[in-house]
Order: C-alpha cells, then sequence, then structure tokens
C-alpha cells in the first residue's frame, strides 16, 4: 500500500504539475487549471485551492517568491515549486501510472442492486444511459479530432483514455441492453417472477 502523503488530494498533483510550468498566485492557478480541464481529469473543489497551496508551502513543496498588490486587487502571493515538490510530483506520478487501484464507480453501484427492479424497467433504463453515452462519445470524438491538430499527443493521453473508456462502456451496456430485449439473459424469466412477487 502506498505511503499516506502529506499533501494527498488531486488538486495538490495538479498544482505542483502547473507549477512546474511556472511560478503562480493561487487565482492564477486556478485559471490556468481550468484552462487545461483539469477538472475534467479529477474531483477538484475549488474553494479548497488556497488550503491545499497553504499546506503544499507548509510542507516545503511549493515556496512564496514574491507578493504584491495591483491597484485596489487584493495581494496575491506567487509561488514556485520546489525540489522536494518536484520530486514528490515525479514520485506521486509513478505511483497513480504504476499501481492499480481499486475505484468505485457510480454505475458499478446501480448494477450491483438493478436485480431491485425489473428487467423490462432496468432495459429502458440502460437504452436511455447508452444514448446518452453516444451522445457523449461523438462530442468527445469530435473535441478531440480538433485538439490533435493543435496539442501534442503527450498533453491529450486522459483524453484519450477517458474515451477508450466510455466507448468500452457503451459497447458492454449495448451487450447488455440486446441480451435483455432479445431474451437471451439467463433467467430472465425467474428475474421477472422475482420482481413481480418481491421473492425468490
Amino acid at each position: 500500500m502506498a505511503e499516506r502523503r502529506k499533501v494527498g488530494n488531486l488538486l495538490a498533483l495538479a498544482v505542483l504539475a502547473a507549477l512546474v510550468e511556472k511560478s503562480m498566485h493561487p487565482y492564477e492557478m486556478a485559471t490556468f487549471l481550468k484552462a487545461r480541464g483539469k477538472d475534467e481529469d479529477m474531483p477538484i473543489k475549488w474553494g479548497s485551492l488556497y488550503t491545499v497551496v497553504a499546506n503544499l508551502a507548509k510542507h516545503g513543496l511549493v515556496e512564496a517568491v514574491e507578493s504584491g498588490r495591483q491597484g485596489g486587487r487584493p495581494e496575491r502571493t506567487v509561488y514556485r515549486v520546489t525540489e522536494a515538490g518536484r520530486a514528490e510530483l515525479a514520485d506521486w506520478t509513478r505511483e497513480l501510472v504504476a499501481t492499480p487501484e481499486r475505484e468505485y464507480p457510480r454505475f458499478k453501484a446501480g448494477l450491483s442492486v438493478l436485480g431491485g427492479l425489473g428487467p423490462d424497467e432496468a432495459a429502458e433504463l440502460l437504452r436511455r444511459r447508452l444514448e446518452a453515452l453516444e451522445r457523449g462519445l461523438a462530442e468527445q470524438r469530435a473535441a478531440l479530432d480538433a485538439q490533435r491538430a493543435a496539442v501534442p499527443r503527450l498533453f491529450l493521453l486522459e483524453s484519450e483514455y477517458e474515451l477508450t473508456m466510455r466507448e468500452a462502456e457503451a459497447g458492454w451496456t449495448r451487450r447488455l441492453l440486446a441480451d435483455l430485449t432479445g431474451g437471451s439473459f439467463p433467467d430472465l424469466d425467474e428475474w421477472r417472477r422475482f420482481h413481480e412477487s418481491g421473492g425468490v
């Protein structure tokens, strides 16, 4: 099991990666990360950004390089990543890429209790999900194609991965739906009776 990190949320990882590119104040970091679509790659709570930056500084992973005020704006502190921060970023990235971790998607949780619904309702809900997935996939493919013209592949890997995972989910959902509507799902009549009677 991985050692607990001093600052362990994924927003800290994103901040370290941003500061490797250039020194910034927290407001600029938020703008930079949003422009890069980091809120689509990981769960980010923007309200905790200042706390995360303060914790990174407390543990010596980033440091303040200047503080100033422009006009009537509040004072802004500019931070840069330290050598310890670069080492933490590299180590954390190695862990995320090399070590599979159990994840708990909501769809999987729903499938685990699908027997509580009847097979006809389940099929209708899966049909709706598949339609939504296919719309989203068309948009994702178009966006990725547009980005490929201007952005090196290295910076699109997370988008490629997400698209591939969504395509796999859509394919699996399509097959399950075909089994349910085509009658090839095992014990379909027993499932229907179970749902109607409320017992085995």
